[in-house]
């Protein structure tokens, strides 16, 4: 039995309870992280707690912990859980209010805390080793897609059409140009071997392995653009990735039903989920 954490208890996942009028369950109203375990240490746990603070405060949710708090809440779910690889769900809601409102309850209302563990694979995966398709689908989420909400319903939409096309995932696309995936940034090597990612703004979440990503891959000397890129540049790329604290570093293989380079993960998306495996037991907490 799953032993999770909610509002400073951990218990059985059976016994988890929270109020229906929670604005997290009517409204979306909530933030959250999710953070890499490798060898029972978590990854780049300083990057998401600044991101997790920053998606707080742009929605104006109150709860303020110091981050080894948090630090001090996972390693017992990981302790308690027997987790060795996977990854720690963290939600933060704005709390009950006792009734429905489209305003936002007092200030004094205490936000909802809820955690949990998910063990799966993240080194060795069958993505990783062969690859993974994409479709591109339109972008019509909201506008702040850099704040990191719970309002993923049309990532899931998304997700079902491209298993419904055939393919393993999406890609966002506006304006003919490619934002990010569903749960994923999206970069591609040009012909010209430049690394391209899209920049950082409202349009696409902050990702916390994009940024250790990109890090890695300046100083193993590739270069860097990052700027908005195109469906058609895509499709013509020497190589595809994605990156996500549930994927590491993903090769792409396949956009819209046409192969990427010979079909197979190439060389230089390898080498980069090498570096950062690499990355990811040299500095995991």
């Amino acid at each position: 039995m799953r032993i999770v954490y909610l509002n400073g208890h951990f218990i059985r996942e059976s016994e988890a309870k929270i109020s229906v009028f929670d604005r997290g369950f009517l409204f979306a109203d909530a933030v959250y992280e999710v953070v890499s375990v490798l060898d029972g240490k978590l990854i780049d746990f300083d990057g998401h707690m600044a991101r997790l603070q920053k998606s707080l405060a742009a929605l104006s949710i109150g709860c303020d912990r110091p981050s080894d708090q948090w630090l001090k809440l996972m390693r017992r779910l990981i302790t308690d859980n027997g987790l060795s690889e996977g990854l720690i769900y963290l939600q933060i809601t704005r709390g009950n209010p006792g009734d429905r409102s489209f305003l936002w309850p007092p200030g004094d209302t205490p936000a909802t805390v809820f955690a949990f563990t998910q063990a799966m694979p993240l080194v060795h995966t069958a993505g990783a080793d062969k690859g993974i398709s994409v479709v591109t689908l339109p972008d019509l989420r909201w506008g702040r897609a850099d704040i990191k909400t719970t309002q993923l319903l049309y990532a899931s939409m998304m997700k079902m059409e491209a298993k419904a096309l055939g393919a393993d995932d999406a890609w966002l696309i506006r304006g003919g140009m490619v934002r990010e995936g569903t749960s994923q940034n999206a970069h591609i090597i040009t012909q010209d071997n430049v690394l391209t990612t899209h920049p950082l703004n409202r349009e696409i979440l902050h990702g916390i392995t994009r940024a250790a990503t990109l890090s890695l891959a300046a100083d193993a000397s590739l270069r860097i653009e990052e700027r908005a890129f195109s469906v058609a540049e895509a499709e013509q790329a020497k190589e595809a990735f994605v990156s996500a604290a549930s994927a590491f570093v993903l090769p792409v293989v396949k956009i819209n039903g046409r192969p990427i380079g010979d079909g197979a993960p190439g060389p230089v998306t390898m080498r980069l989920r090498e570096i950062y495996i690499e990355f990811a037991h040299n500095t995991a907490i």
